[in-house]
Formats: structure tokens, sequence, C-alpha cells
């Protein structure tokens, strides 16, 4: 986090923005199915439908809800939280052994020194 907090609100939901695309992903499908939902409850209830119709937008809705955090993106999760911990075993790593930050001279280099010392 480099922004102070209210100023979150004013940047894109974007993978460039907020890298945790999984967790991006699953949220945008909440939101939606959210959104659709209890918009559609809204306009039946305005518009006096039937309680079946009701009834059965809010349980199509919540299973799709239920569907969406508990079946859909669990192994979605399970396979990002195994890259994330791959990344994080690699850099330590490679970078563990201290002479891995020190630049190594290739031979070209070598033979331009050389040259100048000549």
């Amino acid at each position: 986090m480099t922004l102070a907090p209210w100023e979150y609100l004013f940047t894109s939901f974007s993978n460039d923005n907020f890298p945790d695309a999984v967790y991006l992903e699953m949220w945008e499908w909440v939101w939606w199915t959210g959104l659709i939902t209890f918009s559609l409850i809204i306009i039946e209830a305005l518009f006096v439908f039937d309680f079946f119709l009701v009834l059965a937008t809010m349980i199509i809705g919540l299973a799709t809800l239920v569907w969406i955090r508990f079946i859909r993106f669990p192994p979605f999760f399970a396979a990002y939280e195994t890259r994330l911990a791959k990344e994080r075993y690699f850099t330590k790593q490679k970078f563990a052994d201290p002479d891995a930050t020190i630049r190594k001279r290739g031979p070209a280099q070598r033979q331009r020194q050389r040259r100048r010392r000549r």
C-alpha cells in the first residue's frame, strides 16, 4: 500500500492496480451476482410480482453466491497460493547466497580491462 486509504477509492479496479487477479475476479463475480439478484428483488417488490417468483430469485441468487465462493474459486485460490509459495521459495533461494547479488564480470569485460591497462 503506497497510497492513503481514501485515495484507493479513486483508483481504477484493474489487474495493474490490484495484482491479486484471482481475488479480483471472485469479488467481481460476487459483486455482479449480488447486484443483479437484489436489483431483481427490488423490481419484483416494486411491481408486486407473485411471491414464488421473488422466492425463486432469492434462492437462485443466494445459491449462485454460495457456488461462486465455495465451489468455483477455491481451486483457483489453491493454485494461486501454490504459485506464490514457489515464487517466495525461489526468491529466497536465489538471494540466500551473498554472491548472488554481486554482478559477475564476463570474459569480454576482462579483455577490455586488460587492454586499458596496457
